[in-house]
């Protein structure tokens, strides 16, 4: 394990090191979520149900090293699929920073711990449910942006 730079996440997402590019996440859990799109307008809802993976008391994902063998269709991102995926939520750290905005002032790599994130709302931890449990999707659509 390698040092990260300082201030590393000012620079352009594809001269950031693997390490330094997944310790730009922030954690939140939003992109572990289920999404559902509209057919006929293309838009994206949210939902309040997670992967079976993601600790929803935590928003950590329980197998993150090993997730594509469990759930194949879990995205690995990359600085080119950042620009690519419409459901990012706009407070998602990789999508600032593909846009040329700074990280939000919660982020744990400002603060230097992930409670600013949990005070400020931004993270799903014990605000979720397992997919495992939930049921329709289309009965825990949220506004995660609203919450």
């Amino acid at each position: 394990m390698g040092a990260l730079r300082e201030r590393f996440w000012e620079l352009p997402l594809d001269a950031l090191t693997r390490e330094e590019w997944e310790a730009l996440c922030d954690g939140c859990g939003r992109c572990c979520l289920h999404k559902l799109e509209d057919d006929d307008t293309g838009e994206i809802h949210e939902t309040n149900v997670a992967c079976k993976l993601l600790d929803t008391g935590t928003a950590r994902c329980m197998d993150y090293r090993h997730r594509k063998a469990f759930v194949p269709d879990c995205l690995r991102l990359t600085p080119r699929l950042v620009q690519q995926v419409r459901w990012l939520p706009k407070t998602c750290a990789y999508k600032l920073r593909a846009e040329g905005d700074p990280l939000p002032d919660w982020h744990y790599l400002l603060t230097g711990s992930r409670d600013a994130m949990l005070e400020a709302g931004a993270c799903v931890a014990g605000r979720c449910v397992s997919e495992t449990v939930a049921g329709d999707l289309e009965h825990h659509l949220t506004d995660w942006d609203e919450s």
